[in-house]
């Protein structure tokens, strides 16, 4: 599942998409269906992207990226408004290593929340970059060590620049003659 680009705005409810940025902010957009640009100001708004997202786990940190993909294997997924009992007991299932006192009802219906936005997107179904270049990884780096190899540079050349040139005598006459 590919989430770059998708955002969490800290005092905004709902997910948006990083479009830009300007001088003034972040240009976002709306994933819901009302589709709003907003322009969040740099220095106030804190801006979370979904593929940094963790979860509290018992030993260690849950990626949301997994809990999301496990919760789409599921076929019948309640809606946010369940209650926190429905929502723990899905949670045991799709998260069963997460910190049960650390991770509210909050949390969990914001992430069930999430997850009926993102159902429906094609960056859901789609695979994430960075595991087609970890496979690729290998021979992209055998091609740069051939062309590093195919021209190595001597240690000590410098190129030439205007002031390694030697100073020219000034010429000190005046117009007595002296």
């Amino acid at each position: 599942m590919n989430l770059r680009g998708i955002v969490a705005v800290s005092g905004r409810p709902g997910l948006f998409k990083l479009v830009g940025q300007n001088k003034a902010g972040y240009v976002l957009e709306g994933l819901d269906a009302q589709k709003v640009k907003i322009v969040a100001n740099i220095s106030t708004t804190k801006l979370a992207s979904l593929e940094d997202i963790t979860i509290y786990g018992e030993d260690d940190d849950l990626k949301l990226v997994d809990v999301l993909a496990n919760l789409a294997a599921r076929n019948d997924v309640p809606d946010a408004k369940a209650d926190g009992a429905a929502l723990r007991t899905l949670f045991l299932e799709v998260a069963p290593t997460h910190d049960q006192e650390k991770v509210y009802a909050s949390d969990m219906k914001k992430i069930v929340t999430w997850y009926h936005l993102l159902k429906d997107l094609p960056l859901f179904s789609e695979e994430a970059p960075g595991t087609e270049a970890a496979a690729e990884g290998g021979k992209v780096e055998e091609k740069l060590e051939k062309k590093v190899k195919a021209t190595p540079k001597p240690s000590n050349a410098k190129a030439p620049s205007k002031t390694a040139q030697p100073a020219k005598k000034a010429n000190m006459t005046s117009k007595k003659g002296v």
